[in-house]
């Protein structure tokens, strides 16, 4: 797996809003960048309330929210619409961005529950791992923003 201080890996895809989001393309911003099992499942689907029910907040400490799975691009829009999320989900059921993150279940190849907040120089900064408390990832999110507030960009 990655690892604090490692350049994030670069990945182009399009978000559930048909947007095309390219990684680099957010330089200047933190990014927060989580992975997920599978959308509609009970812990997947309580972690990304919680994102979606603190976006807001998230993006006022100046970072950006990033989702992804292995699902389907449609089953993840889905999952997004039924949801209300507004922050950028991505389908990767090609695994290409989960293999270049190093989060992939052997065996069982879908996401592990790992979040990665990288750094406006494009840096991964920090890296949050559990898989069973999912309230964990938004809770650590917070705390280390708060804790770590990014420079003014300029």
């Amino acid at each position: 797996m990655l690892a604090v201080g490692d350049a994030a890996p670069d990945f182009t895809a399009t978000d559930c809003h048909g947007t095309p989001l390219r990684l680099s393309s957010l330089r200047g911003r933190r990014v927060i960048l989580f992975f997920f099992p599978k959308a509609f499942t009970v812990g997947c689907t309580i972690e990304n309330r919680a994102f979606r029910d603190n976006h807001q907040l998230v993006k006022s400490l100046g970072a950006e929210l990033v989702g992804v799975s292995v699902d389907t691009q449609r089953i993840q829009c889905e999952f997004a619409r039924k949801e209300d999320i507004h922050f950028s989900l991505l389908g990767d059921d090609s695994r290409d961005i989960s293999r270049a993150y190093d989060v992939l279940w052997p065996v069982l190849n879908i996401d592990r529950r790992v979040t990665f907040i990288i750094a406006p120089d494009g840096r991964i900064e920090h890296i949050i791992r559990h898989e069973v408390r999912v309230y964990r990832h938004l809770d650590d999110v917070l705390h280390y923003l708060r804790a770590h507030p990014a420079p003014p960009a300029g």
